[in-house]
Formats: C-alpha cells, sequence, structure tokens
C-alpha cells in the first residue's frame, strides 16, 4: 500500500519534494514543450509564488547528466510515458541553474557582490572541473578565481559564457542554461536609484544604468551567439525587460507571457488539478469556497488558473479557514510610489471601480520599460497584470485587454496595502480611520470632521505639494484641490466593501466629486464636494474667515442641489432622504465640513 503523499511547503526542489513523498502536481510536460519550441532561449514572465523556480529545478533534475536519479524521480509523471523522448534526452546534458531573486541589494557595490557570490557557489557545484584534463591552465585559474570571488567585474559579465564552454569541453556535449527571477537585480536597482533617465555623462551611471550593463554581458554573452555551447536557454522572472538591450539582437529568443496562448497551463494550477489536489486531501467540499479565494486567473487562452502557493498553504493549514496567504514584494515599491503620486485622479477611479468588482480596459505593454514609468502612468496597470493583482478577462484590441482583480484574496491584499501604504506614509491608526469613515456613514459630519482634521494633520506635510515634473523637467501644475481629491478618494478605500466609490462622474447637470452608492440600499449615499480656498494671511479665529469658510460650505451645498449630483443615488434606489451631502472646504491643509461658529 502507498503511503499517502503529504504538502511540502516551503521547497522548490524538485528532488526533494518527491523523495521526501511530497504532492506534486505534475507539470512535467513542460520539459518536452520546452526543448521541443522551435527557439533555443525562452523567457516565461509569471507573477511571484506561481511555480517558476519548482519548473526550473523539474527540468534541472530531468536533464541534467550528473544527476542519474532523475528516472526513479519522474517515473510516476506524464513525461516518462513519452518513452522515446526520455531515451533520447534525459540525463544527456550538462546544465547550468541559476537564481537572481536573492539579489535585492541597495546599491551597485553590494550588488556586484552579491553577484560574485551567487556565481561563486555555482562554480563550487562544478568543483570536479578543475580535474578535467579538457580545460586549460588559464581556464583553471579563471575558475579558482570565480570560486575565491577575486574577479573583476569584466571577468564575471562572461562568468556564465566562460562556464558554458567548459561544460561543453568537459562533457563534449551542449549546455541547457537556466535563469530564474532574471528581473529581480533590475527591479531592486531600479526601486535604489532616483533617476533612471539616462545620464549625458556615459561615466557617470546611475545604479540602475549600471545594473543593465552589467546583465547585457551576463546574460547576453550565454544566450546570444554561444551556437557552440548552447543547447536551449529558459530564463523566468516578472517583467519582459524590453528595449533596454539585455534582450536586443537575439535572433534565438521568444517570450512567452501571460498573455501567450504557449505553456499557459504550465504555470500555477489549472482547475481540473486544484480539484484532483482538494479530493486528495479530502477538502471536496471546499472546492467553491477555493475559487472564490484563490481563481480566477488567465493565462493565454486558459481560464481558471488557481494561485498555486496560497492553494498549497491552504490545504497546509485549512483548519485555519480561508485567508489571503500570496506576497509579492518584489513590485511592490513601483506599484506604490505610483499609486501616491497626487497627479492624475484616473488612477484611483480606475482603483475604486476594481476593488468594487468591475473591471478596466487598458494597454498592456510586453516590452515593460522601467525606464518609462515615470513619465508614462498607464505601465501602472501592465505592472499589476504581471505581478498578479490584475489578470486578463479577454483580449480587446491587440494590446489592449479588459482586466480585473482574479479573487476574493487580492481584492483584500490590494485594499490593505493601498491602506498600508497611506498609512506608513502619514502614520495614523487604522481604528481612527475606521471611526471617521463610520462617522461619515453614520452622517455624524461633526465628528466626521474632528477625524478627518486629525488624520490629514499626522499625515499631510506642505512637501506633499513638491512640484511633479514631467520627462523633460518641467513642472506640472496640479491643483491642491485636485491633490485633496485623491488624498480623500484613497482614505475611503477602506469602506470598498460596503459601499461603491465612484468619482468625477456625470450625474444630473454636472459631475460630482465623489459619490458612496451603498451596497445595502437600506444604508445612506454620500455625496462629496470638494472646494479649496487660500488663506490670505487672516486672523483664522476672526469673523471675516470664518464668513469666508462658511459661505463656501454654503456654495459646495447649493451645487450639489443645484447639478442634481445625487441623481446618480437614486437610480440606485437610494431614497432622497437618505443622501447626505457632504461639504469639504480645504483652507491649506485643513479640511472644513460644517459651519464654524455655529452651535455644536
Amino acid at each position: 500500500m502507498k503511503k499517502r503523499k503529504v504538502i511540502k511547503k516551503g521547497s522548490s526542489d524538485f528532488k526533494t519534494i518527491i523523495e521526501d513523498n511530497g504532492y506534486f502536481v505534475d507539470k512535467t510536460m513542460l520539459i518536452k514543450d520546452f526543448m521541443d519550441d522551435s527557439s533555443y532561449t525562452l523567457l516565461m514572465p509569471r507573477p511571484k509564488r506561481f511555480g517558476k523556480t519548482l519548473n526550473l529545478s523539474m527540468i534541472d533534475h530531468f536533464y541534467d547528466i550528473q544527476k542519474k536519479e532523475s528516472e526513479k524521480l519522474f517515473s510516476e509523471f506524464a513525461i516518462s510515458k513519452e518513452i522515446d523522448f526520455c531515451k533520447k534526452h534525459q540525463n544527456k546534458y550538462p546544465v547550468i541553474n541559476i537564481s537572481l531573486k536573492s539579489i535585492k541589494e541597495t546599491d551597485w557595490n553590494k550588488c556586484l557582490y552579491k553577484f560574485k557570490s551567487i556565481v561563486s557557489n555555482l562554480y563550487q557545484k562544478n568543483y570536479y572541473l578543475l580535474q578535467s584534463d579538457k580545460l586549460e591552465i588559464h581556464e583553471k585559474h579563471i575558475f579558482k578565481n570565480i570560486i575565491l570571488k577575486k574577479t573583476d567585474e569584466i571577468e564575471l559579465k562572461e562568468s556564465l559564457f566562460k562556464l558554458s564552454i567548459y561544460l561543453k569541453k568537459h562533457f563534449k556535449q551542449k549546455v541547457i542554461i537556466l535563469v530564474d527571477e532574471y528581473d529581480a537585480p533590475i527591479i531592486s536597482a531600479f526601486n535604489n536609484t532616483n533617476s533612471p533617465i539616462k545620464s549625458a555623462d556615459k561615466e557617470n551611471k546611475t545604479y540602475y544604468q549600471k545594473v543593465i550593463s552589467f546583465m547585457q554581458g551576463f546574460l547576453g554573452d550565454v544566450y546570444k551567439d554561444n551556437d557552440d555551447n548552447l543547447k536551449k536557454g529558459l530564463l523566468t522572472g516578472v517583467m519582459r525587460v524590453g528595449r533596454e538591450s539585455i534582450f536586443s539582437e537575439w535572433n534565438n529568443f521568444e517570450v512567452y507571457g501571460i498573455t501567450s496562448p504557449y505553456h499557459a497551463d504550465k504555470f500555477g494550477f489549472t482547475k481540473n488539478e486544484t480539484e484532483e489536489l482538494l479530493s486528495y486531501f479530502q477538502l471536496q467540499n471546499k472546492i467553491e469556497d477555493v475559487a472564490k479565494w484563490y481563481d480566477g486567473y488567465k493565462f493565454g487562452d486558459i481560464k481558471q488558473i488557481y494561485n498555486p502557493w496560497s492553494i498549497v498553504t491552504y490545504v497546509a493549514k485549512n483548519k485555519e479557514g480561508f485567508k489571503p496567504h500570496w506576497v509579492n514584494t518584489g513590485s511592490d515599491t513601483l506599484i506604490r510610489d505610483r499609486i501616491l503620486q497626487p497627479d492624475i485622479d484616473k488612477t484611483y477611479n480606475n482603483l475604486q471601480k476594481l476593488i468594487s468588482g468591475k473591471n478596466i480596459i487598458k494597454d498592456i505593454e510586453e516590452n515593460f520599460v522601467f525606464a518609462d514609468f515615470d513619465t508614462d502612468r498607464d505601465l501602472l496597470w501592465t505592472l499589476l497584470t504581471y505581478s498578479g493583482y490584475l489578470t486578463q478577462v479577454k483580449q480587446v484590441d491587440t494590446e489592449t485587454y479588459e482586466l480585473k482583480i482574479p479573487n476574493f484574496e487580492i481584492k483584500g491584499i490590494f485594499k490593505k496595502m493601498i491602506i498600508k501604504w497611506l498609512s506608513n506614509k502619514i502614520n495614523f491608526r487604522k481604528d481612527l480611520l475606521n471611526s471617521t469613515s463610520k462617522s461619515l456613514i453614520n452622517n455624524d459630519l461633526r465628528k466626521f470632521e474632528i477625524g478627518f482634521k486629525q488624520i490629514l494633520d499626522d499625515t499631510v506635510s506642505y512637501f506633499d505639494f513638491s512640484p511633479v515634473r514631467d520627462n523633460k523637467g518641467e513642472e506640472i501644475k496640479i491643483p491642491k484641490e485636485q491633490f485633496f481629491h485623491i488624498y480623500t478618494l484613497g482614505l475611503l478605500t477602506i469602506l470598498s466593501d460596503d459601499y461603491i466609490i465612484s468619482s468625477n462622474r456625470e450625474s444630473g447637470e454636472g459631475r460630482y466629486d465623489i459619490v458612496l452608492i451603498p451596497r445595502n440600499i437600506k444604508n445612506n449615499g454620500i455625496i462629496i464636494e470638494i472646494k479649496q480656498i487660500n488663506n490670505k494671511g487672516e486672523d483664522e479665529t476672526s469673523e471675516k474667515f470664518t464668513k469666508r469658510i462658511n459661505d463656501k460650505i454654503d456654495e459646495a451645498l447649493e451645487q450639489i442641489e443645484r447639478k442634481q449630483y445625487y441623481k446618480t443615488l437614486l437610480t440606485h434606489r437610494i431614497e432622497l432622504d437618505k443622501i447626505i451631502r457632504v461639504p469639504i472646504v480645504f483652507v491649506g491643509k485643513e479640511p472644513y465640513v460644517t459651519k464654524q461658529n455655529e452651535e455644536k
């Protein structure tokens, strides 16, 4: 009787999982698909924790000429039935398998040392080559220096290429070269570089530019024009880094991204694979809940792709119930910086749409360019999609897709992520945000005003009004009123489970600022009209100053009525007497919601 399989959470080594009786979702046909592909080098970008490292380990163990145990490891899986293929290819090639996922340094010197350490470890695994009679004395000298981390930058750039030469010489077989998370150093460098735009001074490169330059040689030498030594190559990462010339002029190169129909079912769990796994662990009665929480991705033409990390974690800890398990820290800084920029309120409009369960239509750039991120605001949606926060619903045009948040897990993570960023940026307490939001929806505008003032006092500095500049360095004029509009939208994200939050839409005779549409029609609907006035150096306790504020509050309320902004709520069957009109008048960063010097 076979011993029942167990979940081996946290291991990405194929051999360890199989030998420890771990449950393995059979992705072994990727081994054959990879070899049969017409391109010599393949790039397969996928979100973090979608099985990239484990798949590379699987390919490594199948092909590596030194890992003769693979026939036993693969005996239960689909690839073993491809008898002729296995006979021809199994354990026939030297393999280089290197991961760059741990390179997350804050400056170039640390990054370079990390590269030296990783390459040194790779060479140590092939230490037997120092005894090979196929290598020349000078080649062994280079080999030893790399192990001892005595190489300079140029020699380090050539290290993968040189290793492919040494392996080919020793085994008289071309080499399979696998690189996991190739873009991790690039993302880290971009996050830690103030300006990735190319400098006029070629000698004064930024950290980001130095990484790009290094990677051009490190990967370019081993994958481009290495026909004498390269059998097949496979890279994984989150993004396709384009036009930075890392992959320029690679005529043997093919990208199979998240929109490609090829190899689409090889990362993440399909519906059938997930249901088989749940049934095996006697959790078949949880299939619908699992789908709600962890399903929803679409890769290529394969619908209902489940997040594998979340599924495995849930099965291992199912008595704890359903909760978010997936995290993706690699690109979070890029996303955060874009979302928190007070320049385009459409960003928040789209985020609120997504969080409320609606879809948006956006272009997805296959050749993502980090250097364009500061100037091309719409690249945010590409980044969110490749990072796993959004997924395609369908293709609308050549590069245009309908996008959505894939599942309940990501929706919760997404919402908390925005609130967390706001909290870290401005250091307010979540209980204050909760109580202030509750005051708003319960029509206690005095308490809402007090809480809102406290939040803004704790969070907004006048440094937040520092100018935003375009790619030519020219200042983009952004009204302070627009900044507070966007900021208020961000704070209201906490209400998105109970309210559809809409902004700058036509209603009645004009365009309202913010409307909160209750999902339960018994709850209050809310219209917010934002105004801004300048403090002309007046005493804030003076009657004149107070009158200016009160007049502006009256103007906001009159505008709501005159332009009939409440019609949107009426169309959602919210009764007129349950519609709260909320004026917010900003004087500098100070908000006023209720009439001043009136009895409280």
